[in-house]
């Protein structure tokens, strides 16, 4: 996008900041090296407490709602498209695109909006993120607020994906491993991840829509849909960009060594955190938030009753905006 474009999304932006307090007060593709341009905005006061948020995924993006976390009055909220996500730049791009790419972005982001300190706020992958990033830079952190602890680990994807699959949805998993020939079976979650990274759509397209579809049901409390939809699913047409992300990672795990996060959640020290559990979240279970509270002793866990993974299960989405005006609070104290 030329400079002049930019400038003019930015003036449409702060006319709308008057009559939306939501509005962004800026907006621009920040460079960040390596042939990537990171889609930033600010939202709030800009004399306000600073705070970012880290969306899932990997590979999803931010939303418009995500901005309305943040108290407009109380708050300076930072939020990016992660690298490949969004209307980040190249949409997709996985090259150079590693946790510690996105530790250093953020680290970017930091230093050109001049903040000394912010609070970080996470859930699912953005709660990978925003671990990985506070045990690097832990003086640059005020206080953490996580949603559905995800430590990146492989252990948890098998949970997720090969235990509470089968045994809560059955016939999902029969279609989900169905999928692939029987010698691959007993390594599933590589033999995905192996053909949603192959170039040939042909190969691709009916994996990468199993897997997005078969974590969107476990994601949700009650899902729409319980089986997985064989014509549809070779139907090149609409991919979501989710899959192919996670692949990227997940066949790397999450450029991390294993149990990482865990190992040096002594790092985290005396940051205050708080982090809103679902307690019927199939992929990020209150098993793990309650191990790394055992570690990170000043993290508090505020358990949904009634949720499951997704911020949009009763509760959760107002147990997070909770969650940060109370580290916020905290922090102010």
């Amino acid at each position: 996008m030329a400079p002049d474009a930019i400038g003019a999304i930015g003036a449409a932006e702060s006319a709308s900041k008057r009559a939306d307090p939501f509005a962004p007060l800026t907006s621009q593709l920040l460079a960040v090296g390596d042939a990537h341009e990171i889609h930033l905005e600010t939202v709030g006061r800009a004399e306000g407490i600073p705070a970012v948020y880290l969306h899932g995924g990997p590979g999803s993006g931010c939303q418009v709602d995500h901005r309305r976390l943040f108290d407009p009055e109380r708050f300076h909220a930072v939020l990016f498209d992660q690298r490949g996500a969004g209307r980040s730049r190249p949409r997709g791009g996985r090259e150079h695109n590693t946790l510690p790419h996105l530790i250093a972005d953020m680290e970017t982001i930091r230093e050109k909006l001049g903040i000394a300190r912010w609070i970080v706020v996470g859930g699912s992958w953005g709660a990978t993120l925003a671990l990985a990033y506070a045990q690097a830079h832990a003086d640059r952190v005020a206080g953490i607020v996580l949603r559905a602890t995800f430590l990146g680990t492989r252990s948890e994807l098998e949970g997720a994906f090969l235990d509470a699959l089968p045994r809560f949805y059955p016939d999902l998993f029969e279609d989900f491993i169905g999928l692939l020939p029987e010698h691959e079976r007993t390594t599933p979650l590589d033999a995905y991840w192996r053909r949603i990274l192959d170039p040939d759509p042909a190969v691709h397209t009916p994996f990468a829509r199993a897997w997005h579809d078969t974590e969107r049901c476990l994601s949700e409390l009650v899902p729409a849909r319980r089986r997985l939809d064989r014509h549809s699913s070779h139907q090149p047409k609409s991919l979501p960009a989710t899959p192919f992300m996670e692949a990227h990672y997940f066949q790397n795990d999450c450029f991390m060594r294993p149990s990482q996060l865990l190992e040096e959640a002594g790092k985290l020290g005396k940051i205050p955190g708080i982090i809103v559990q679902g307690r019927y979240d199939l992929l990020c279970p209150p098993a793990t938030s309650r191990a790394l509270a055992a570690v990170w002793r000043d993290a508090e866990i505020r358990v949904v009753e009634g949720a499951g993974h997704t911020l949009y299960d009763p509760g959760v989405r107002d147990a997070v905006m909770r969650a940060i005006a109370d580290v916020a609070s905290r922090i102010s104290g």
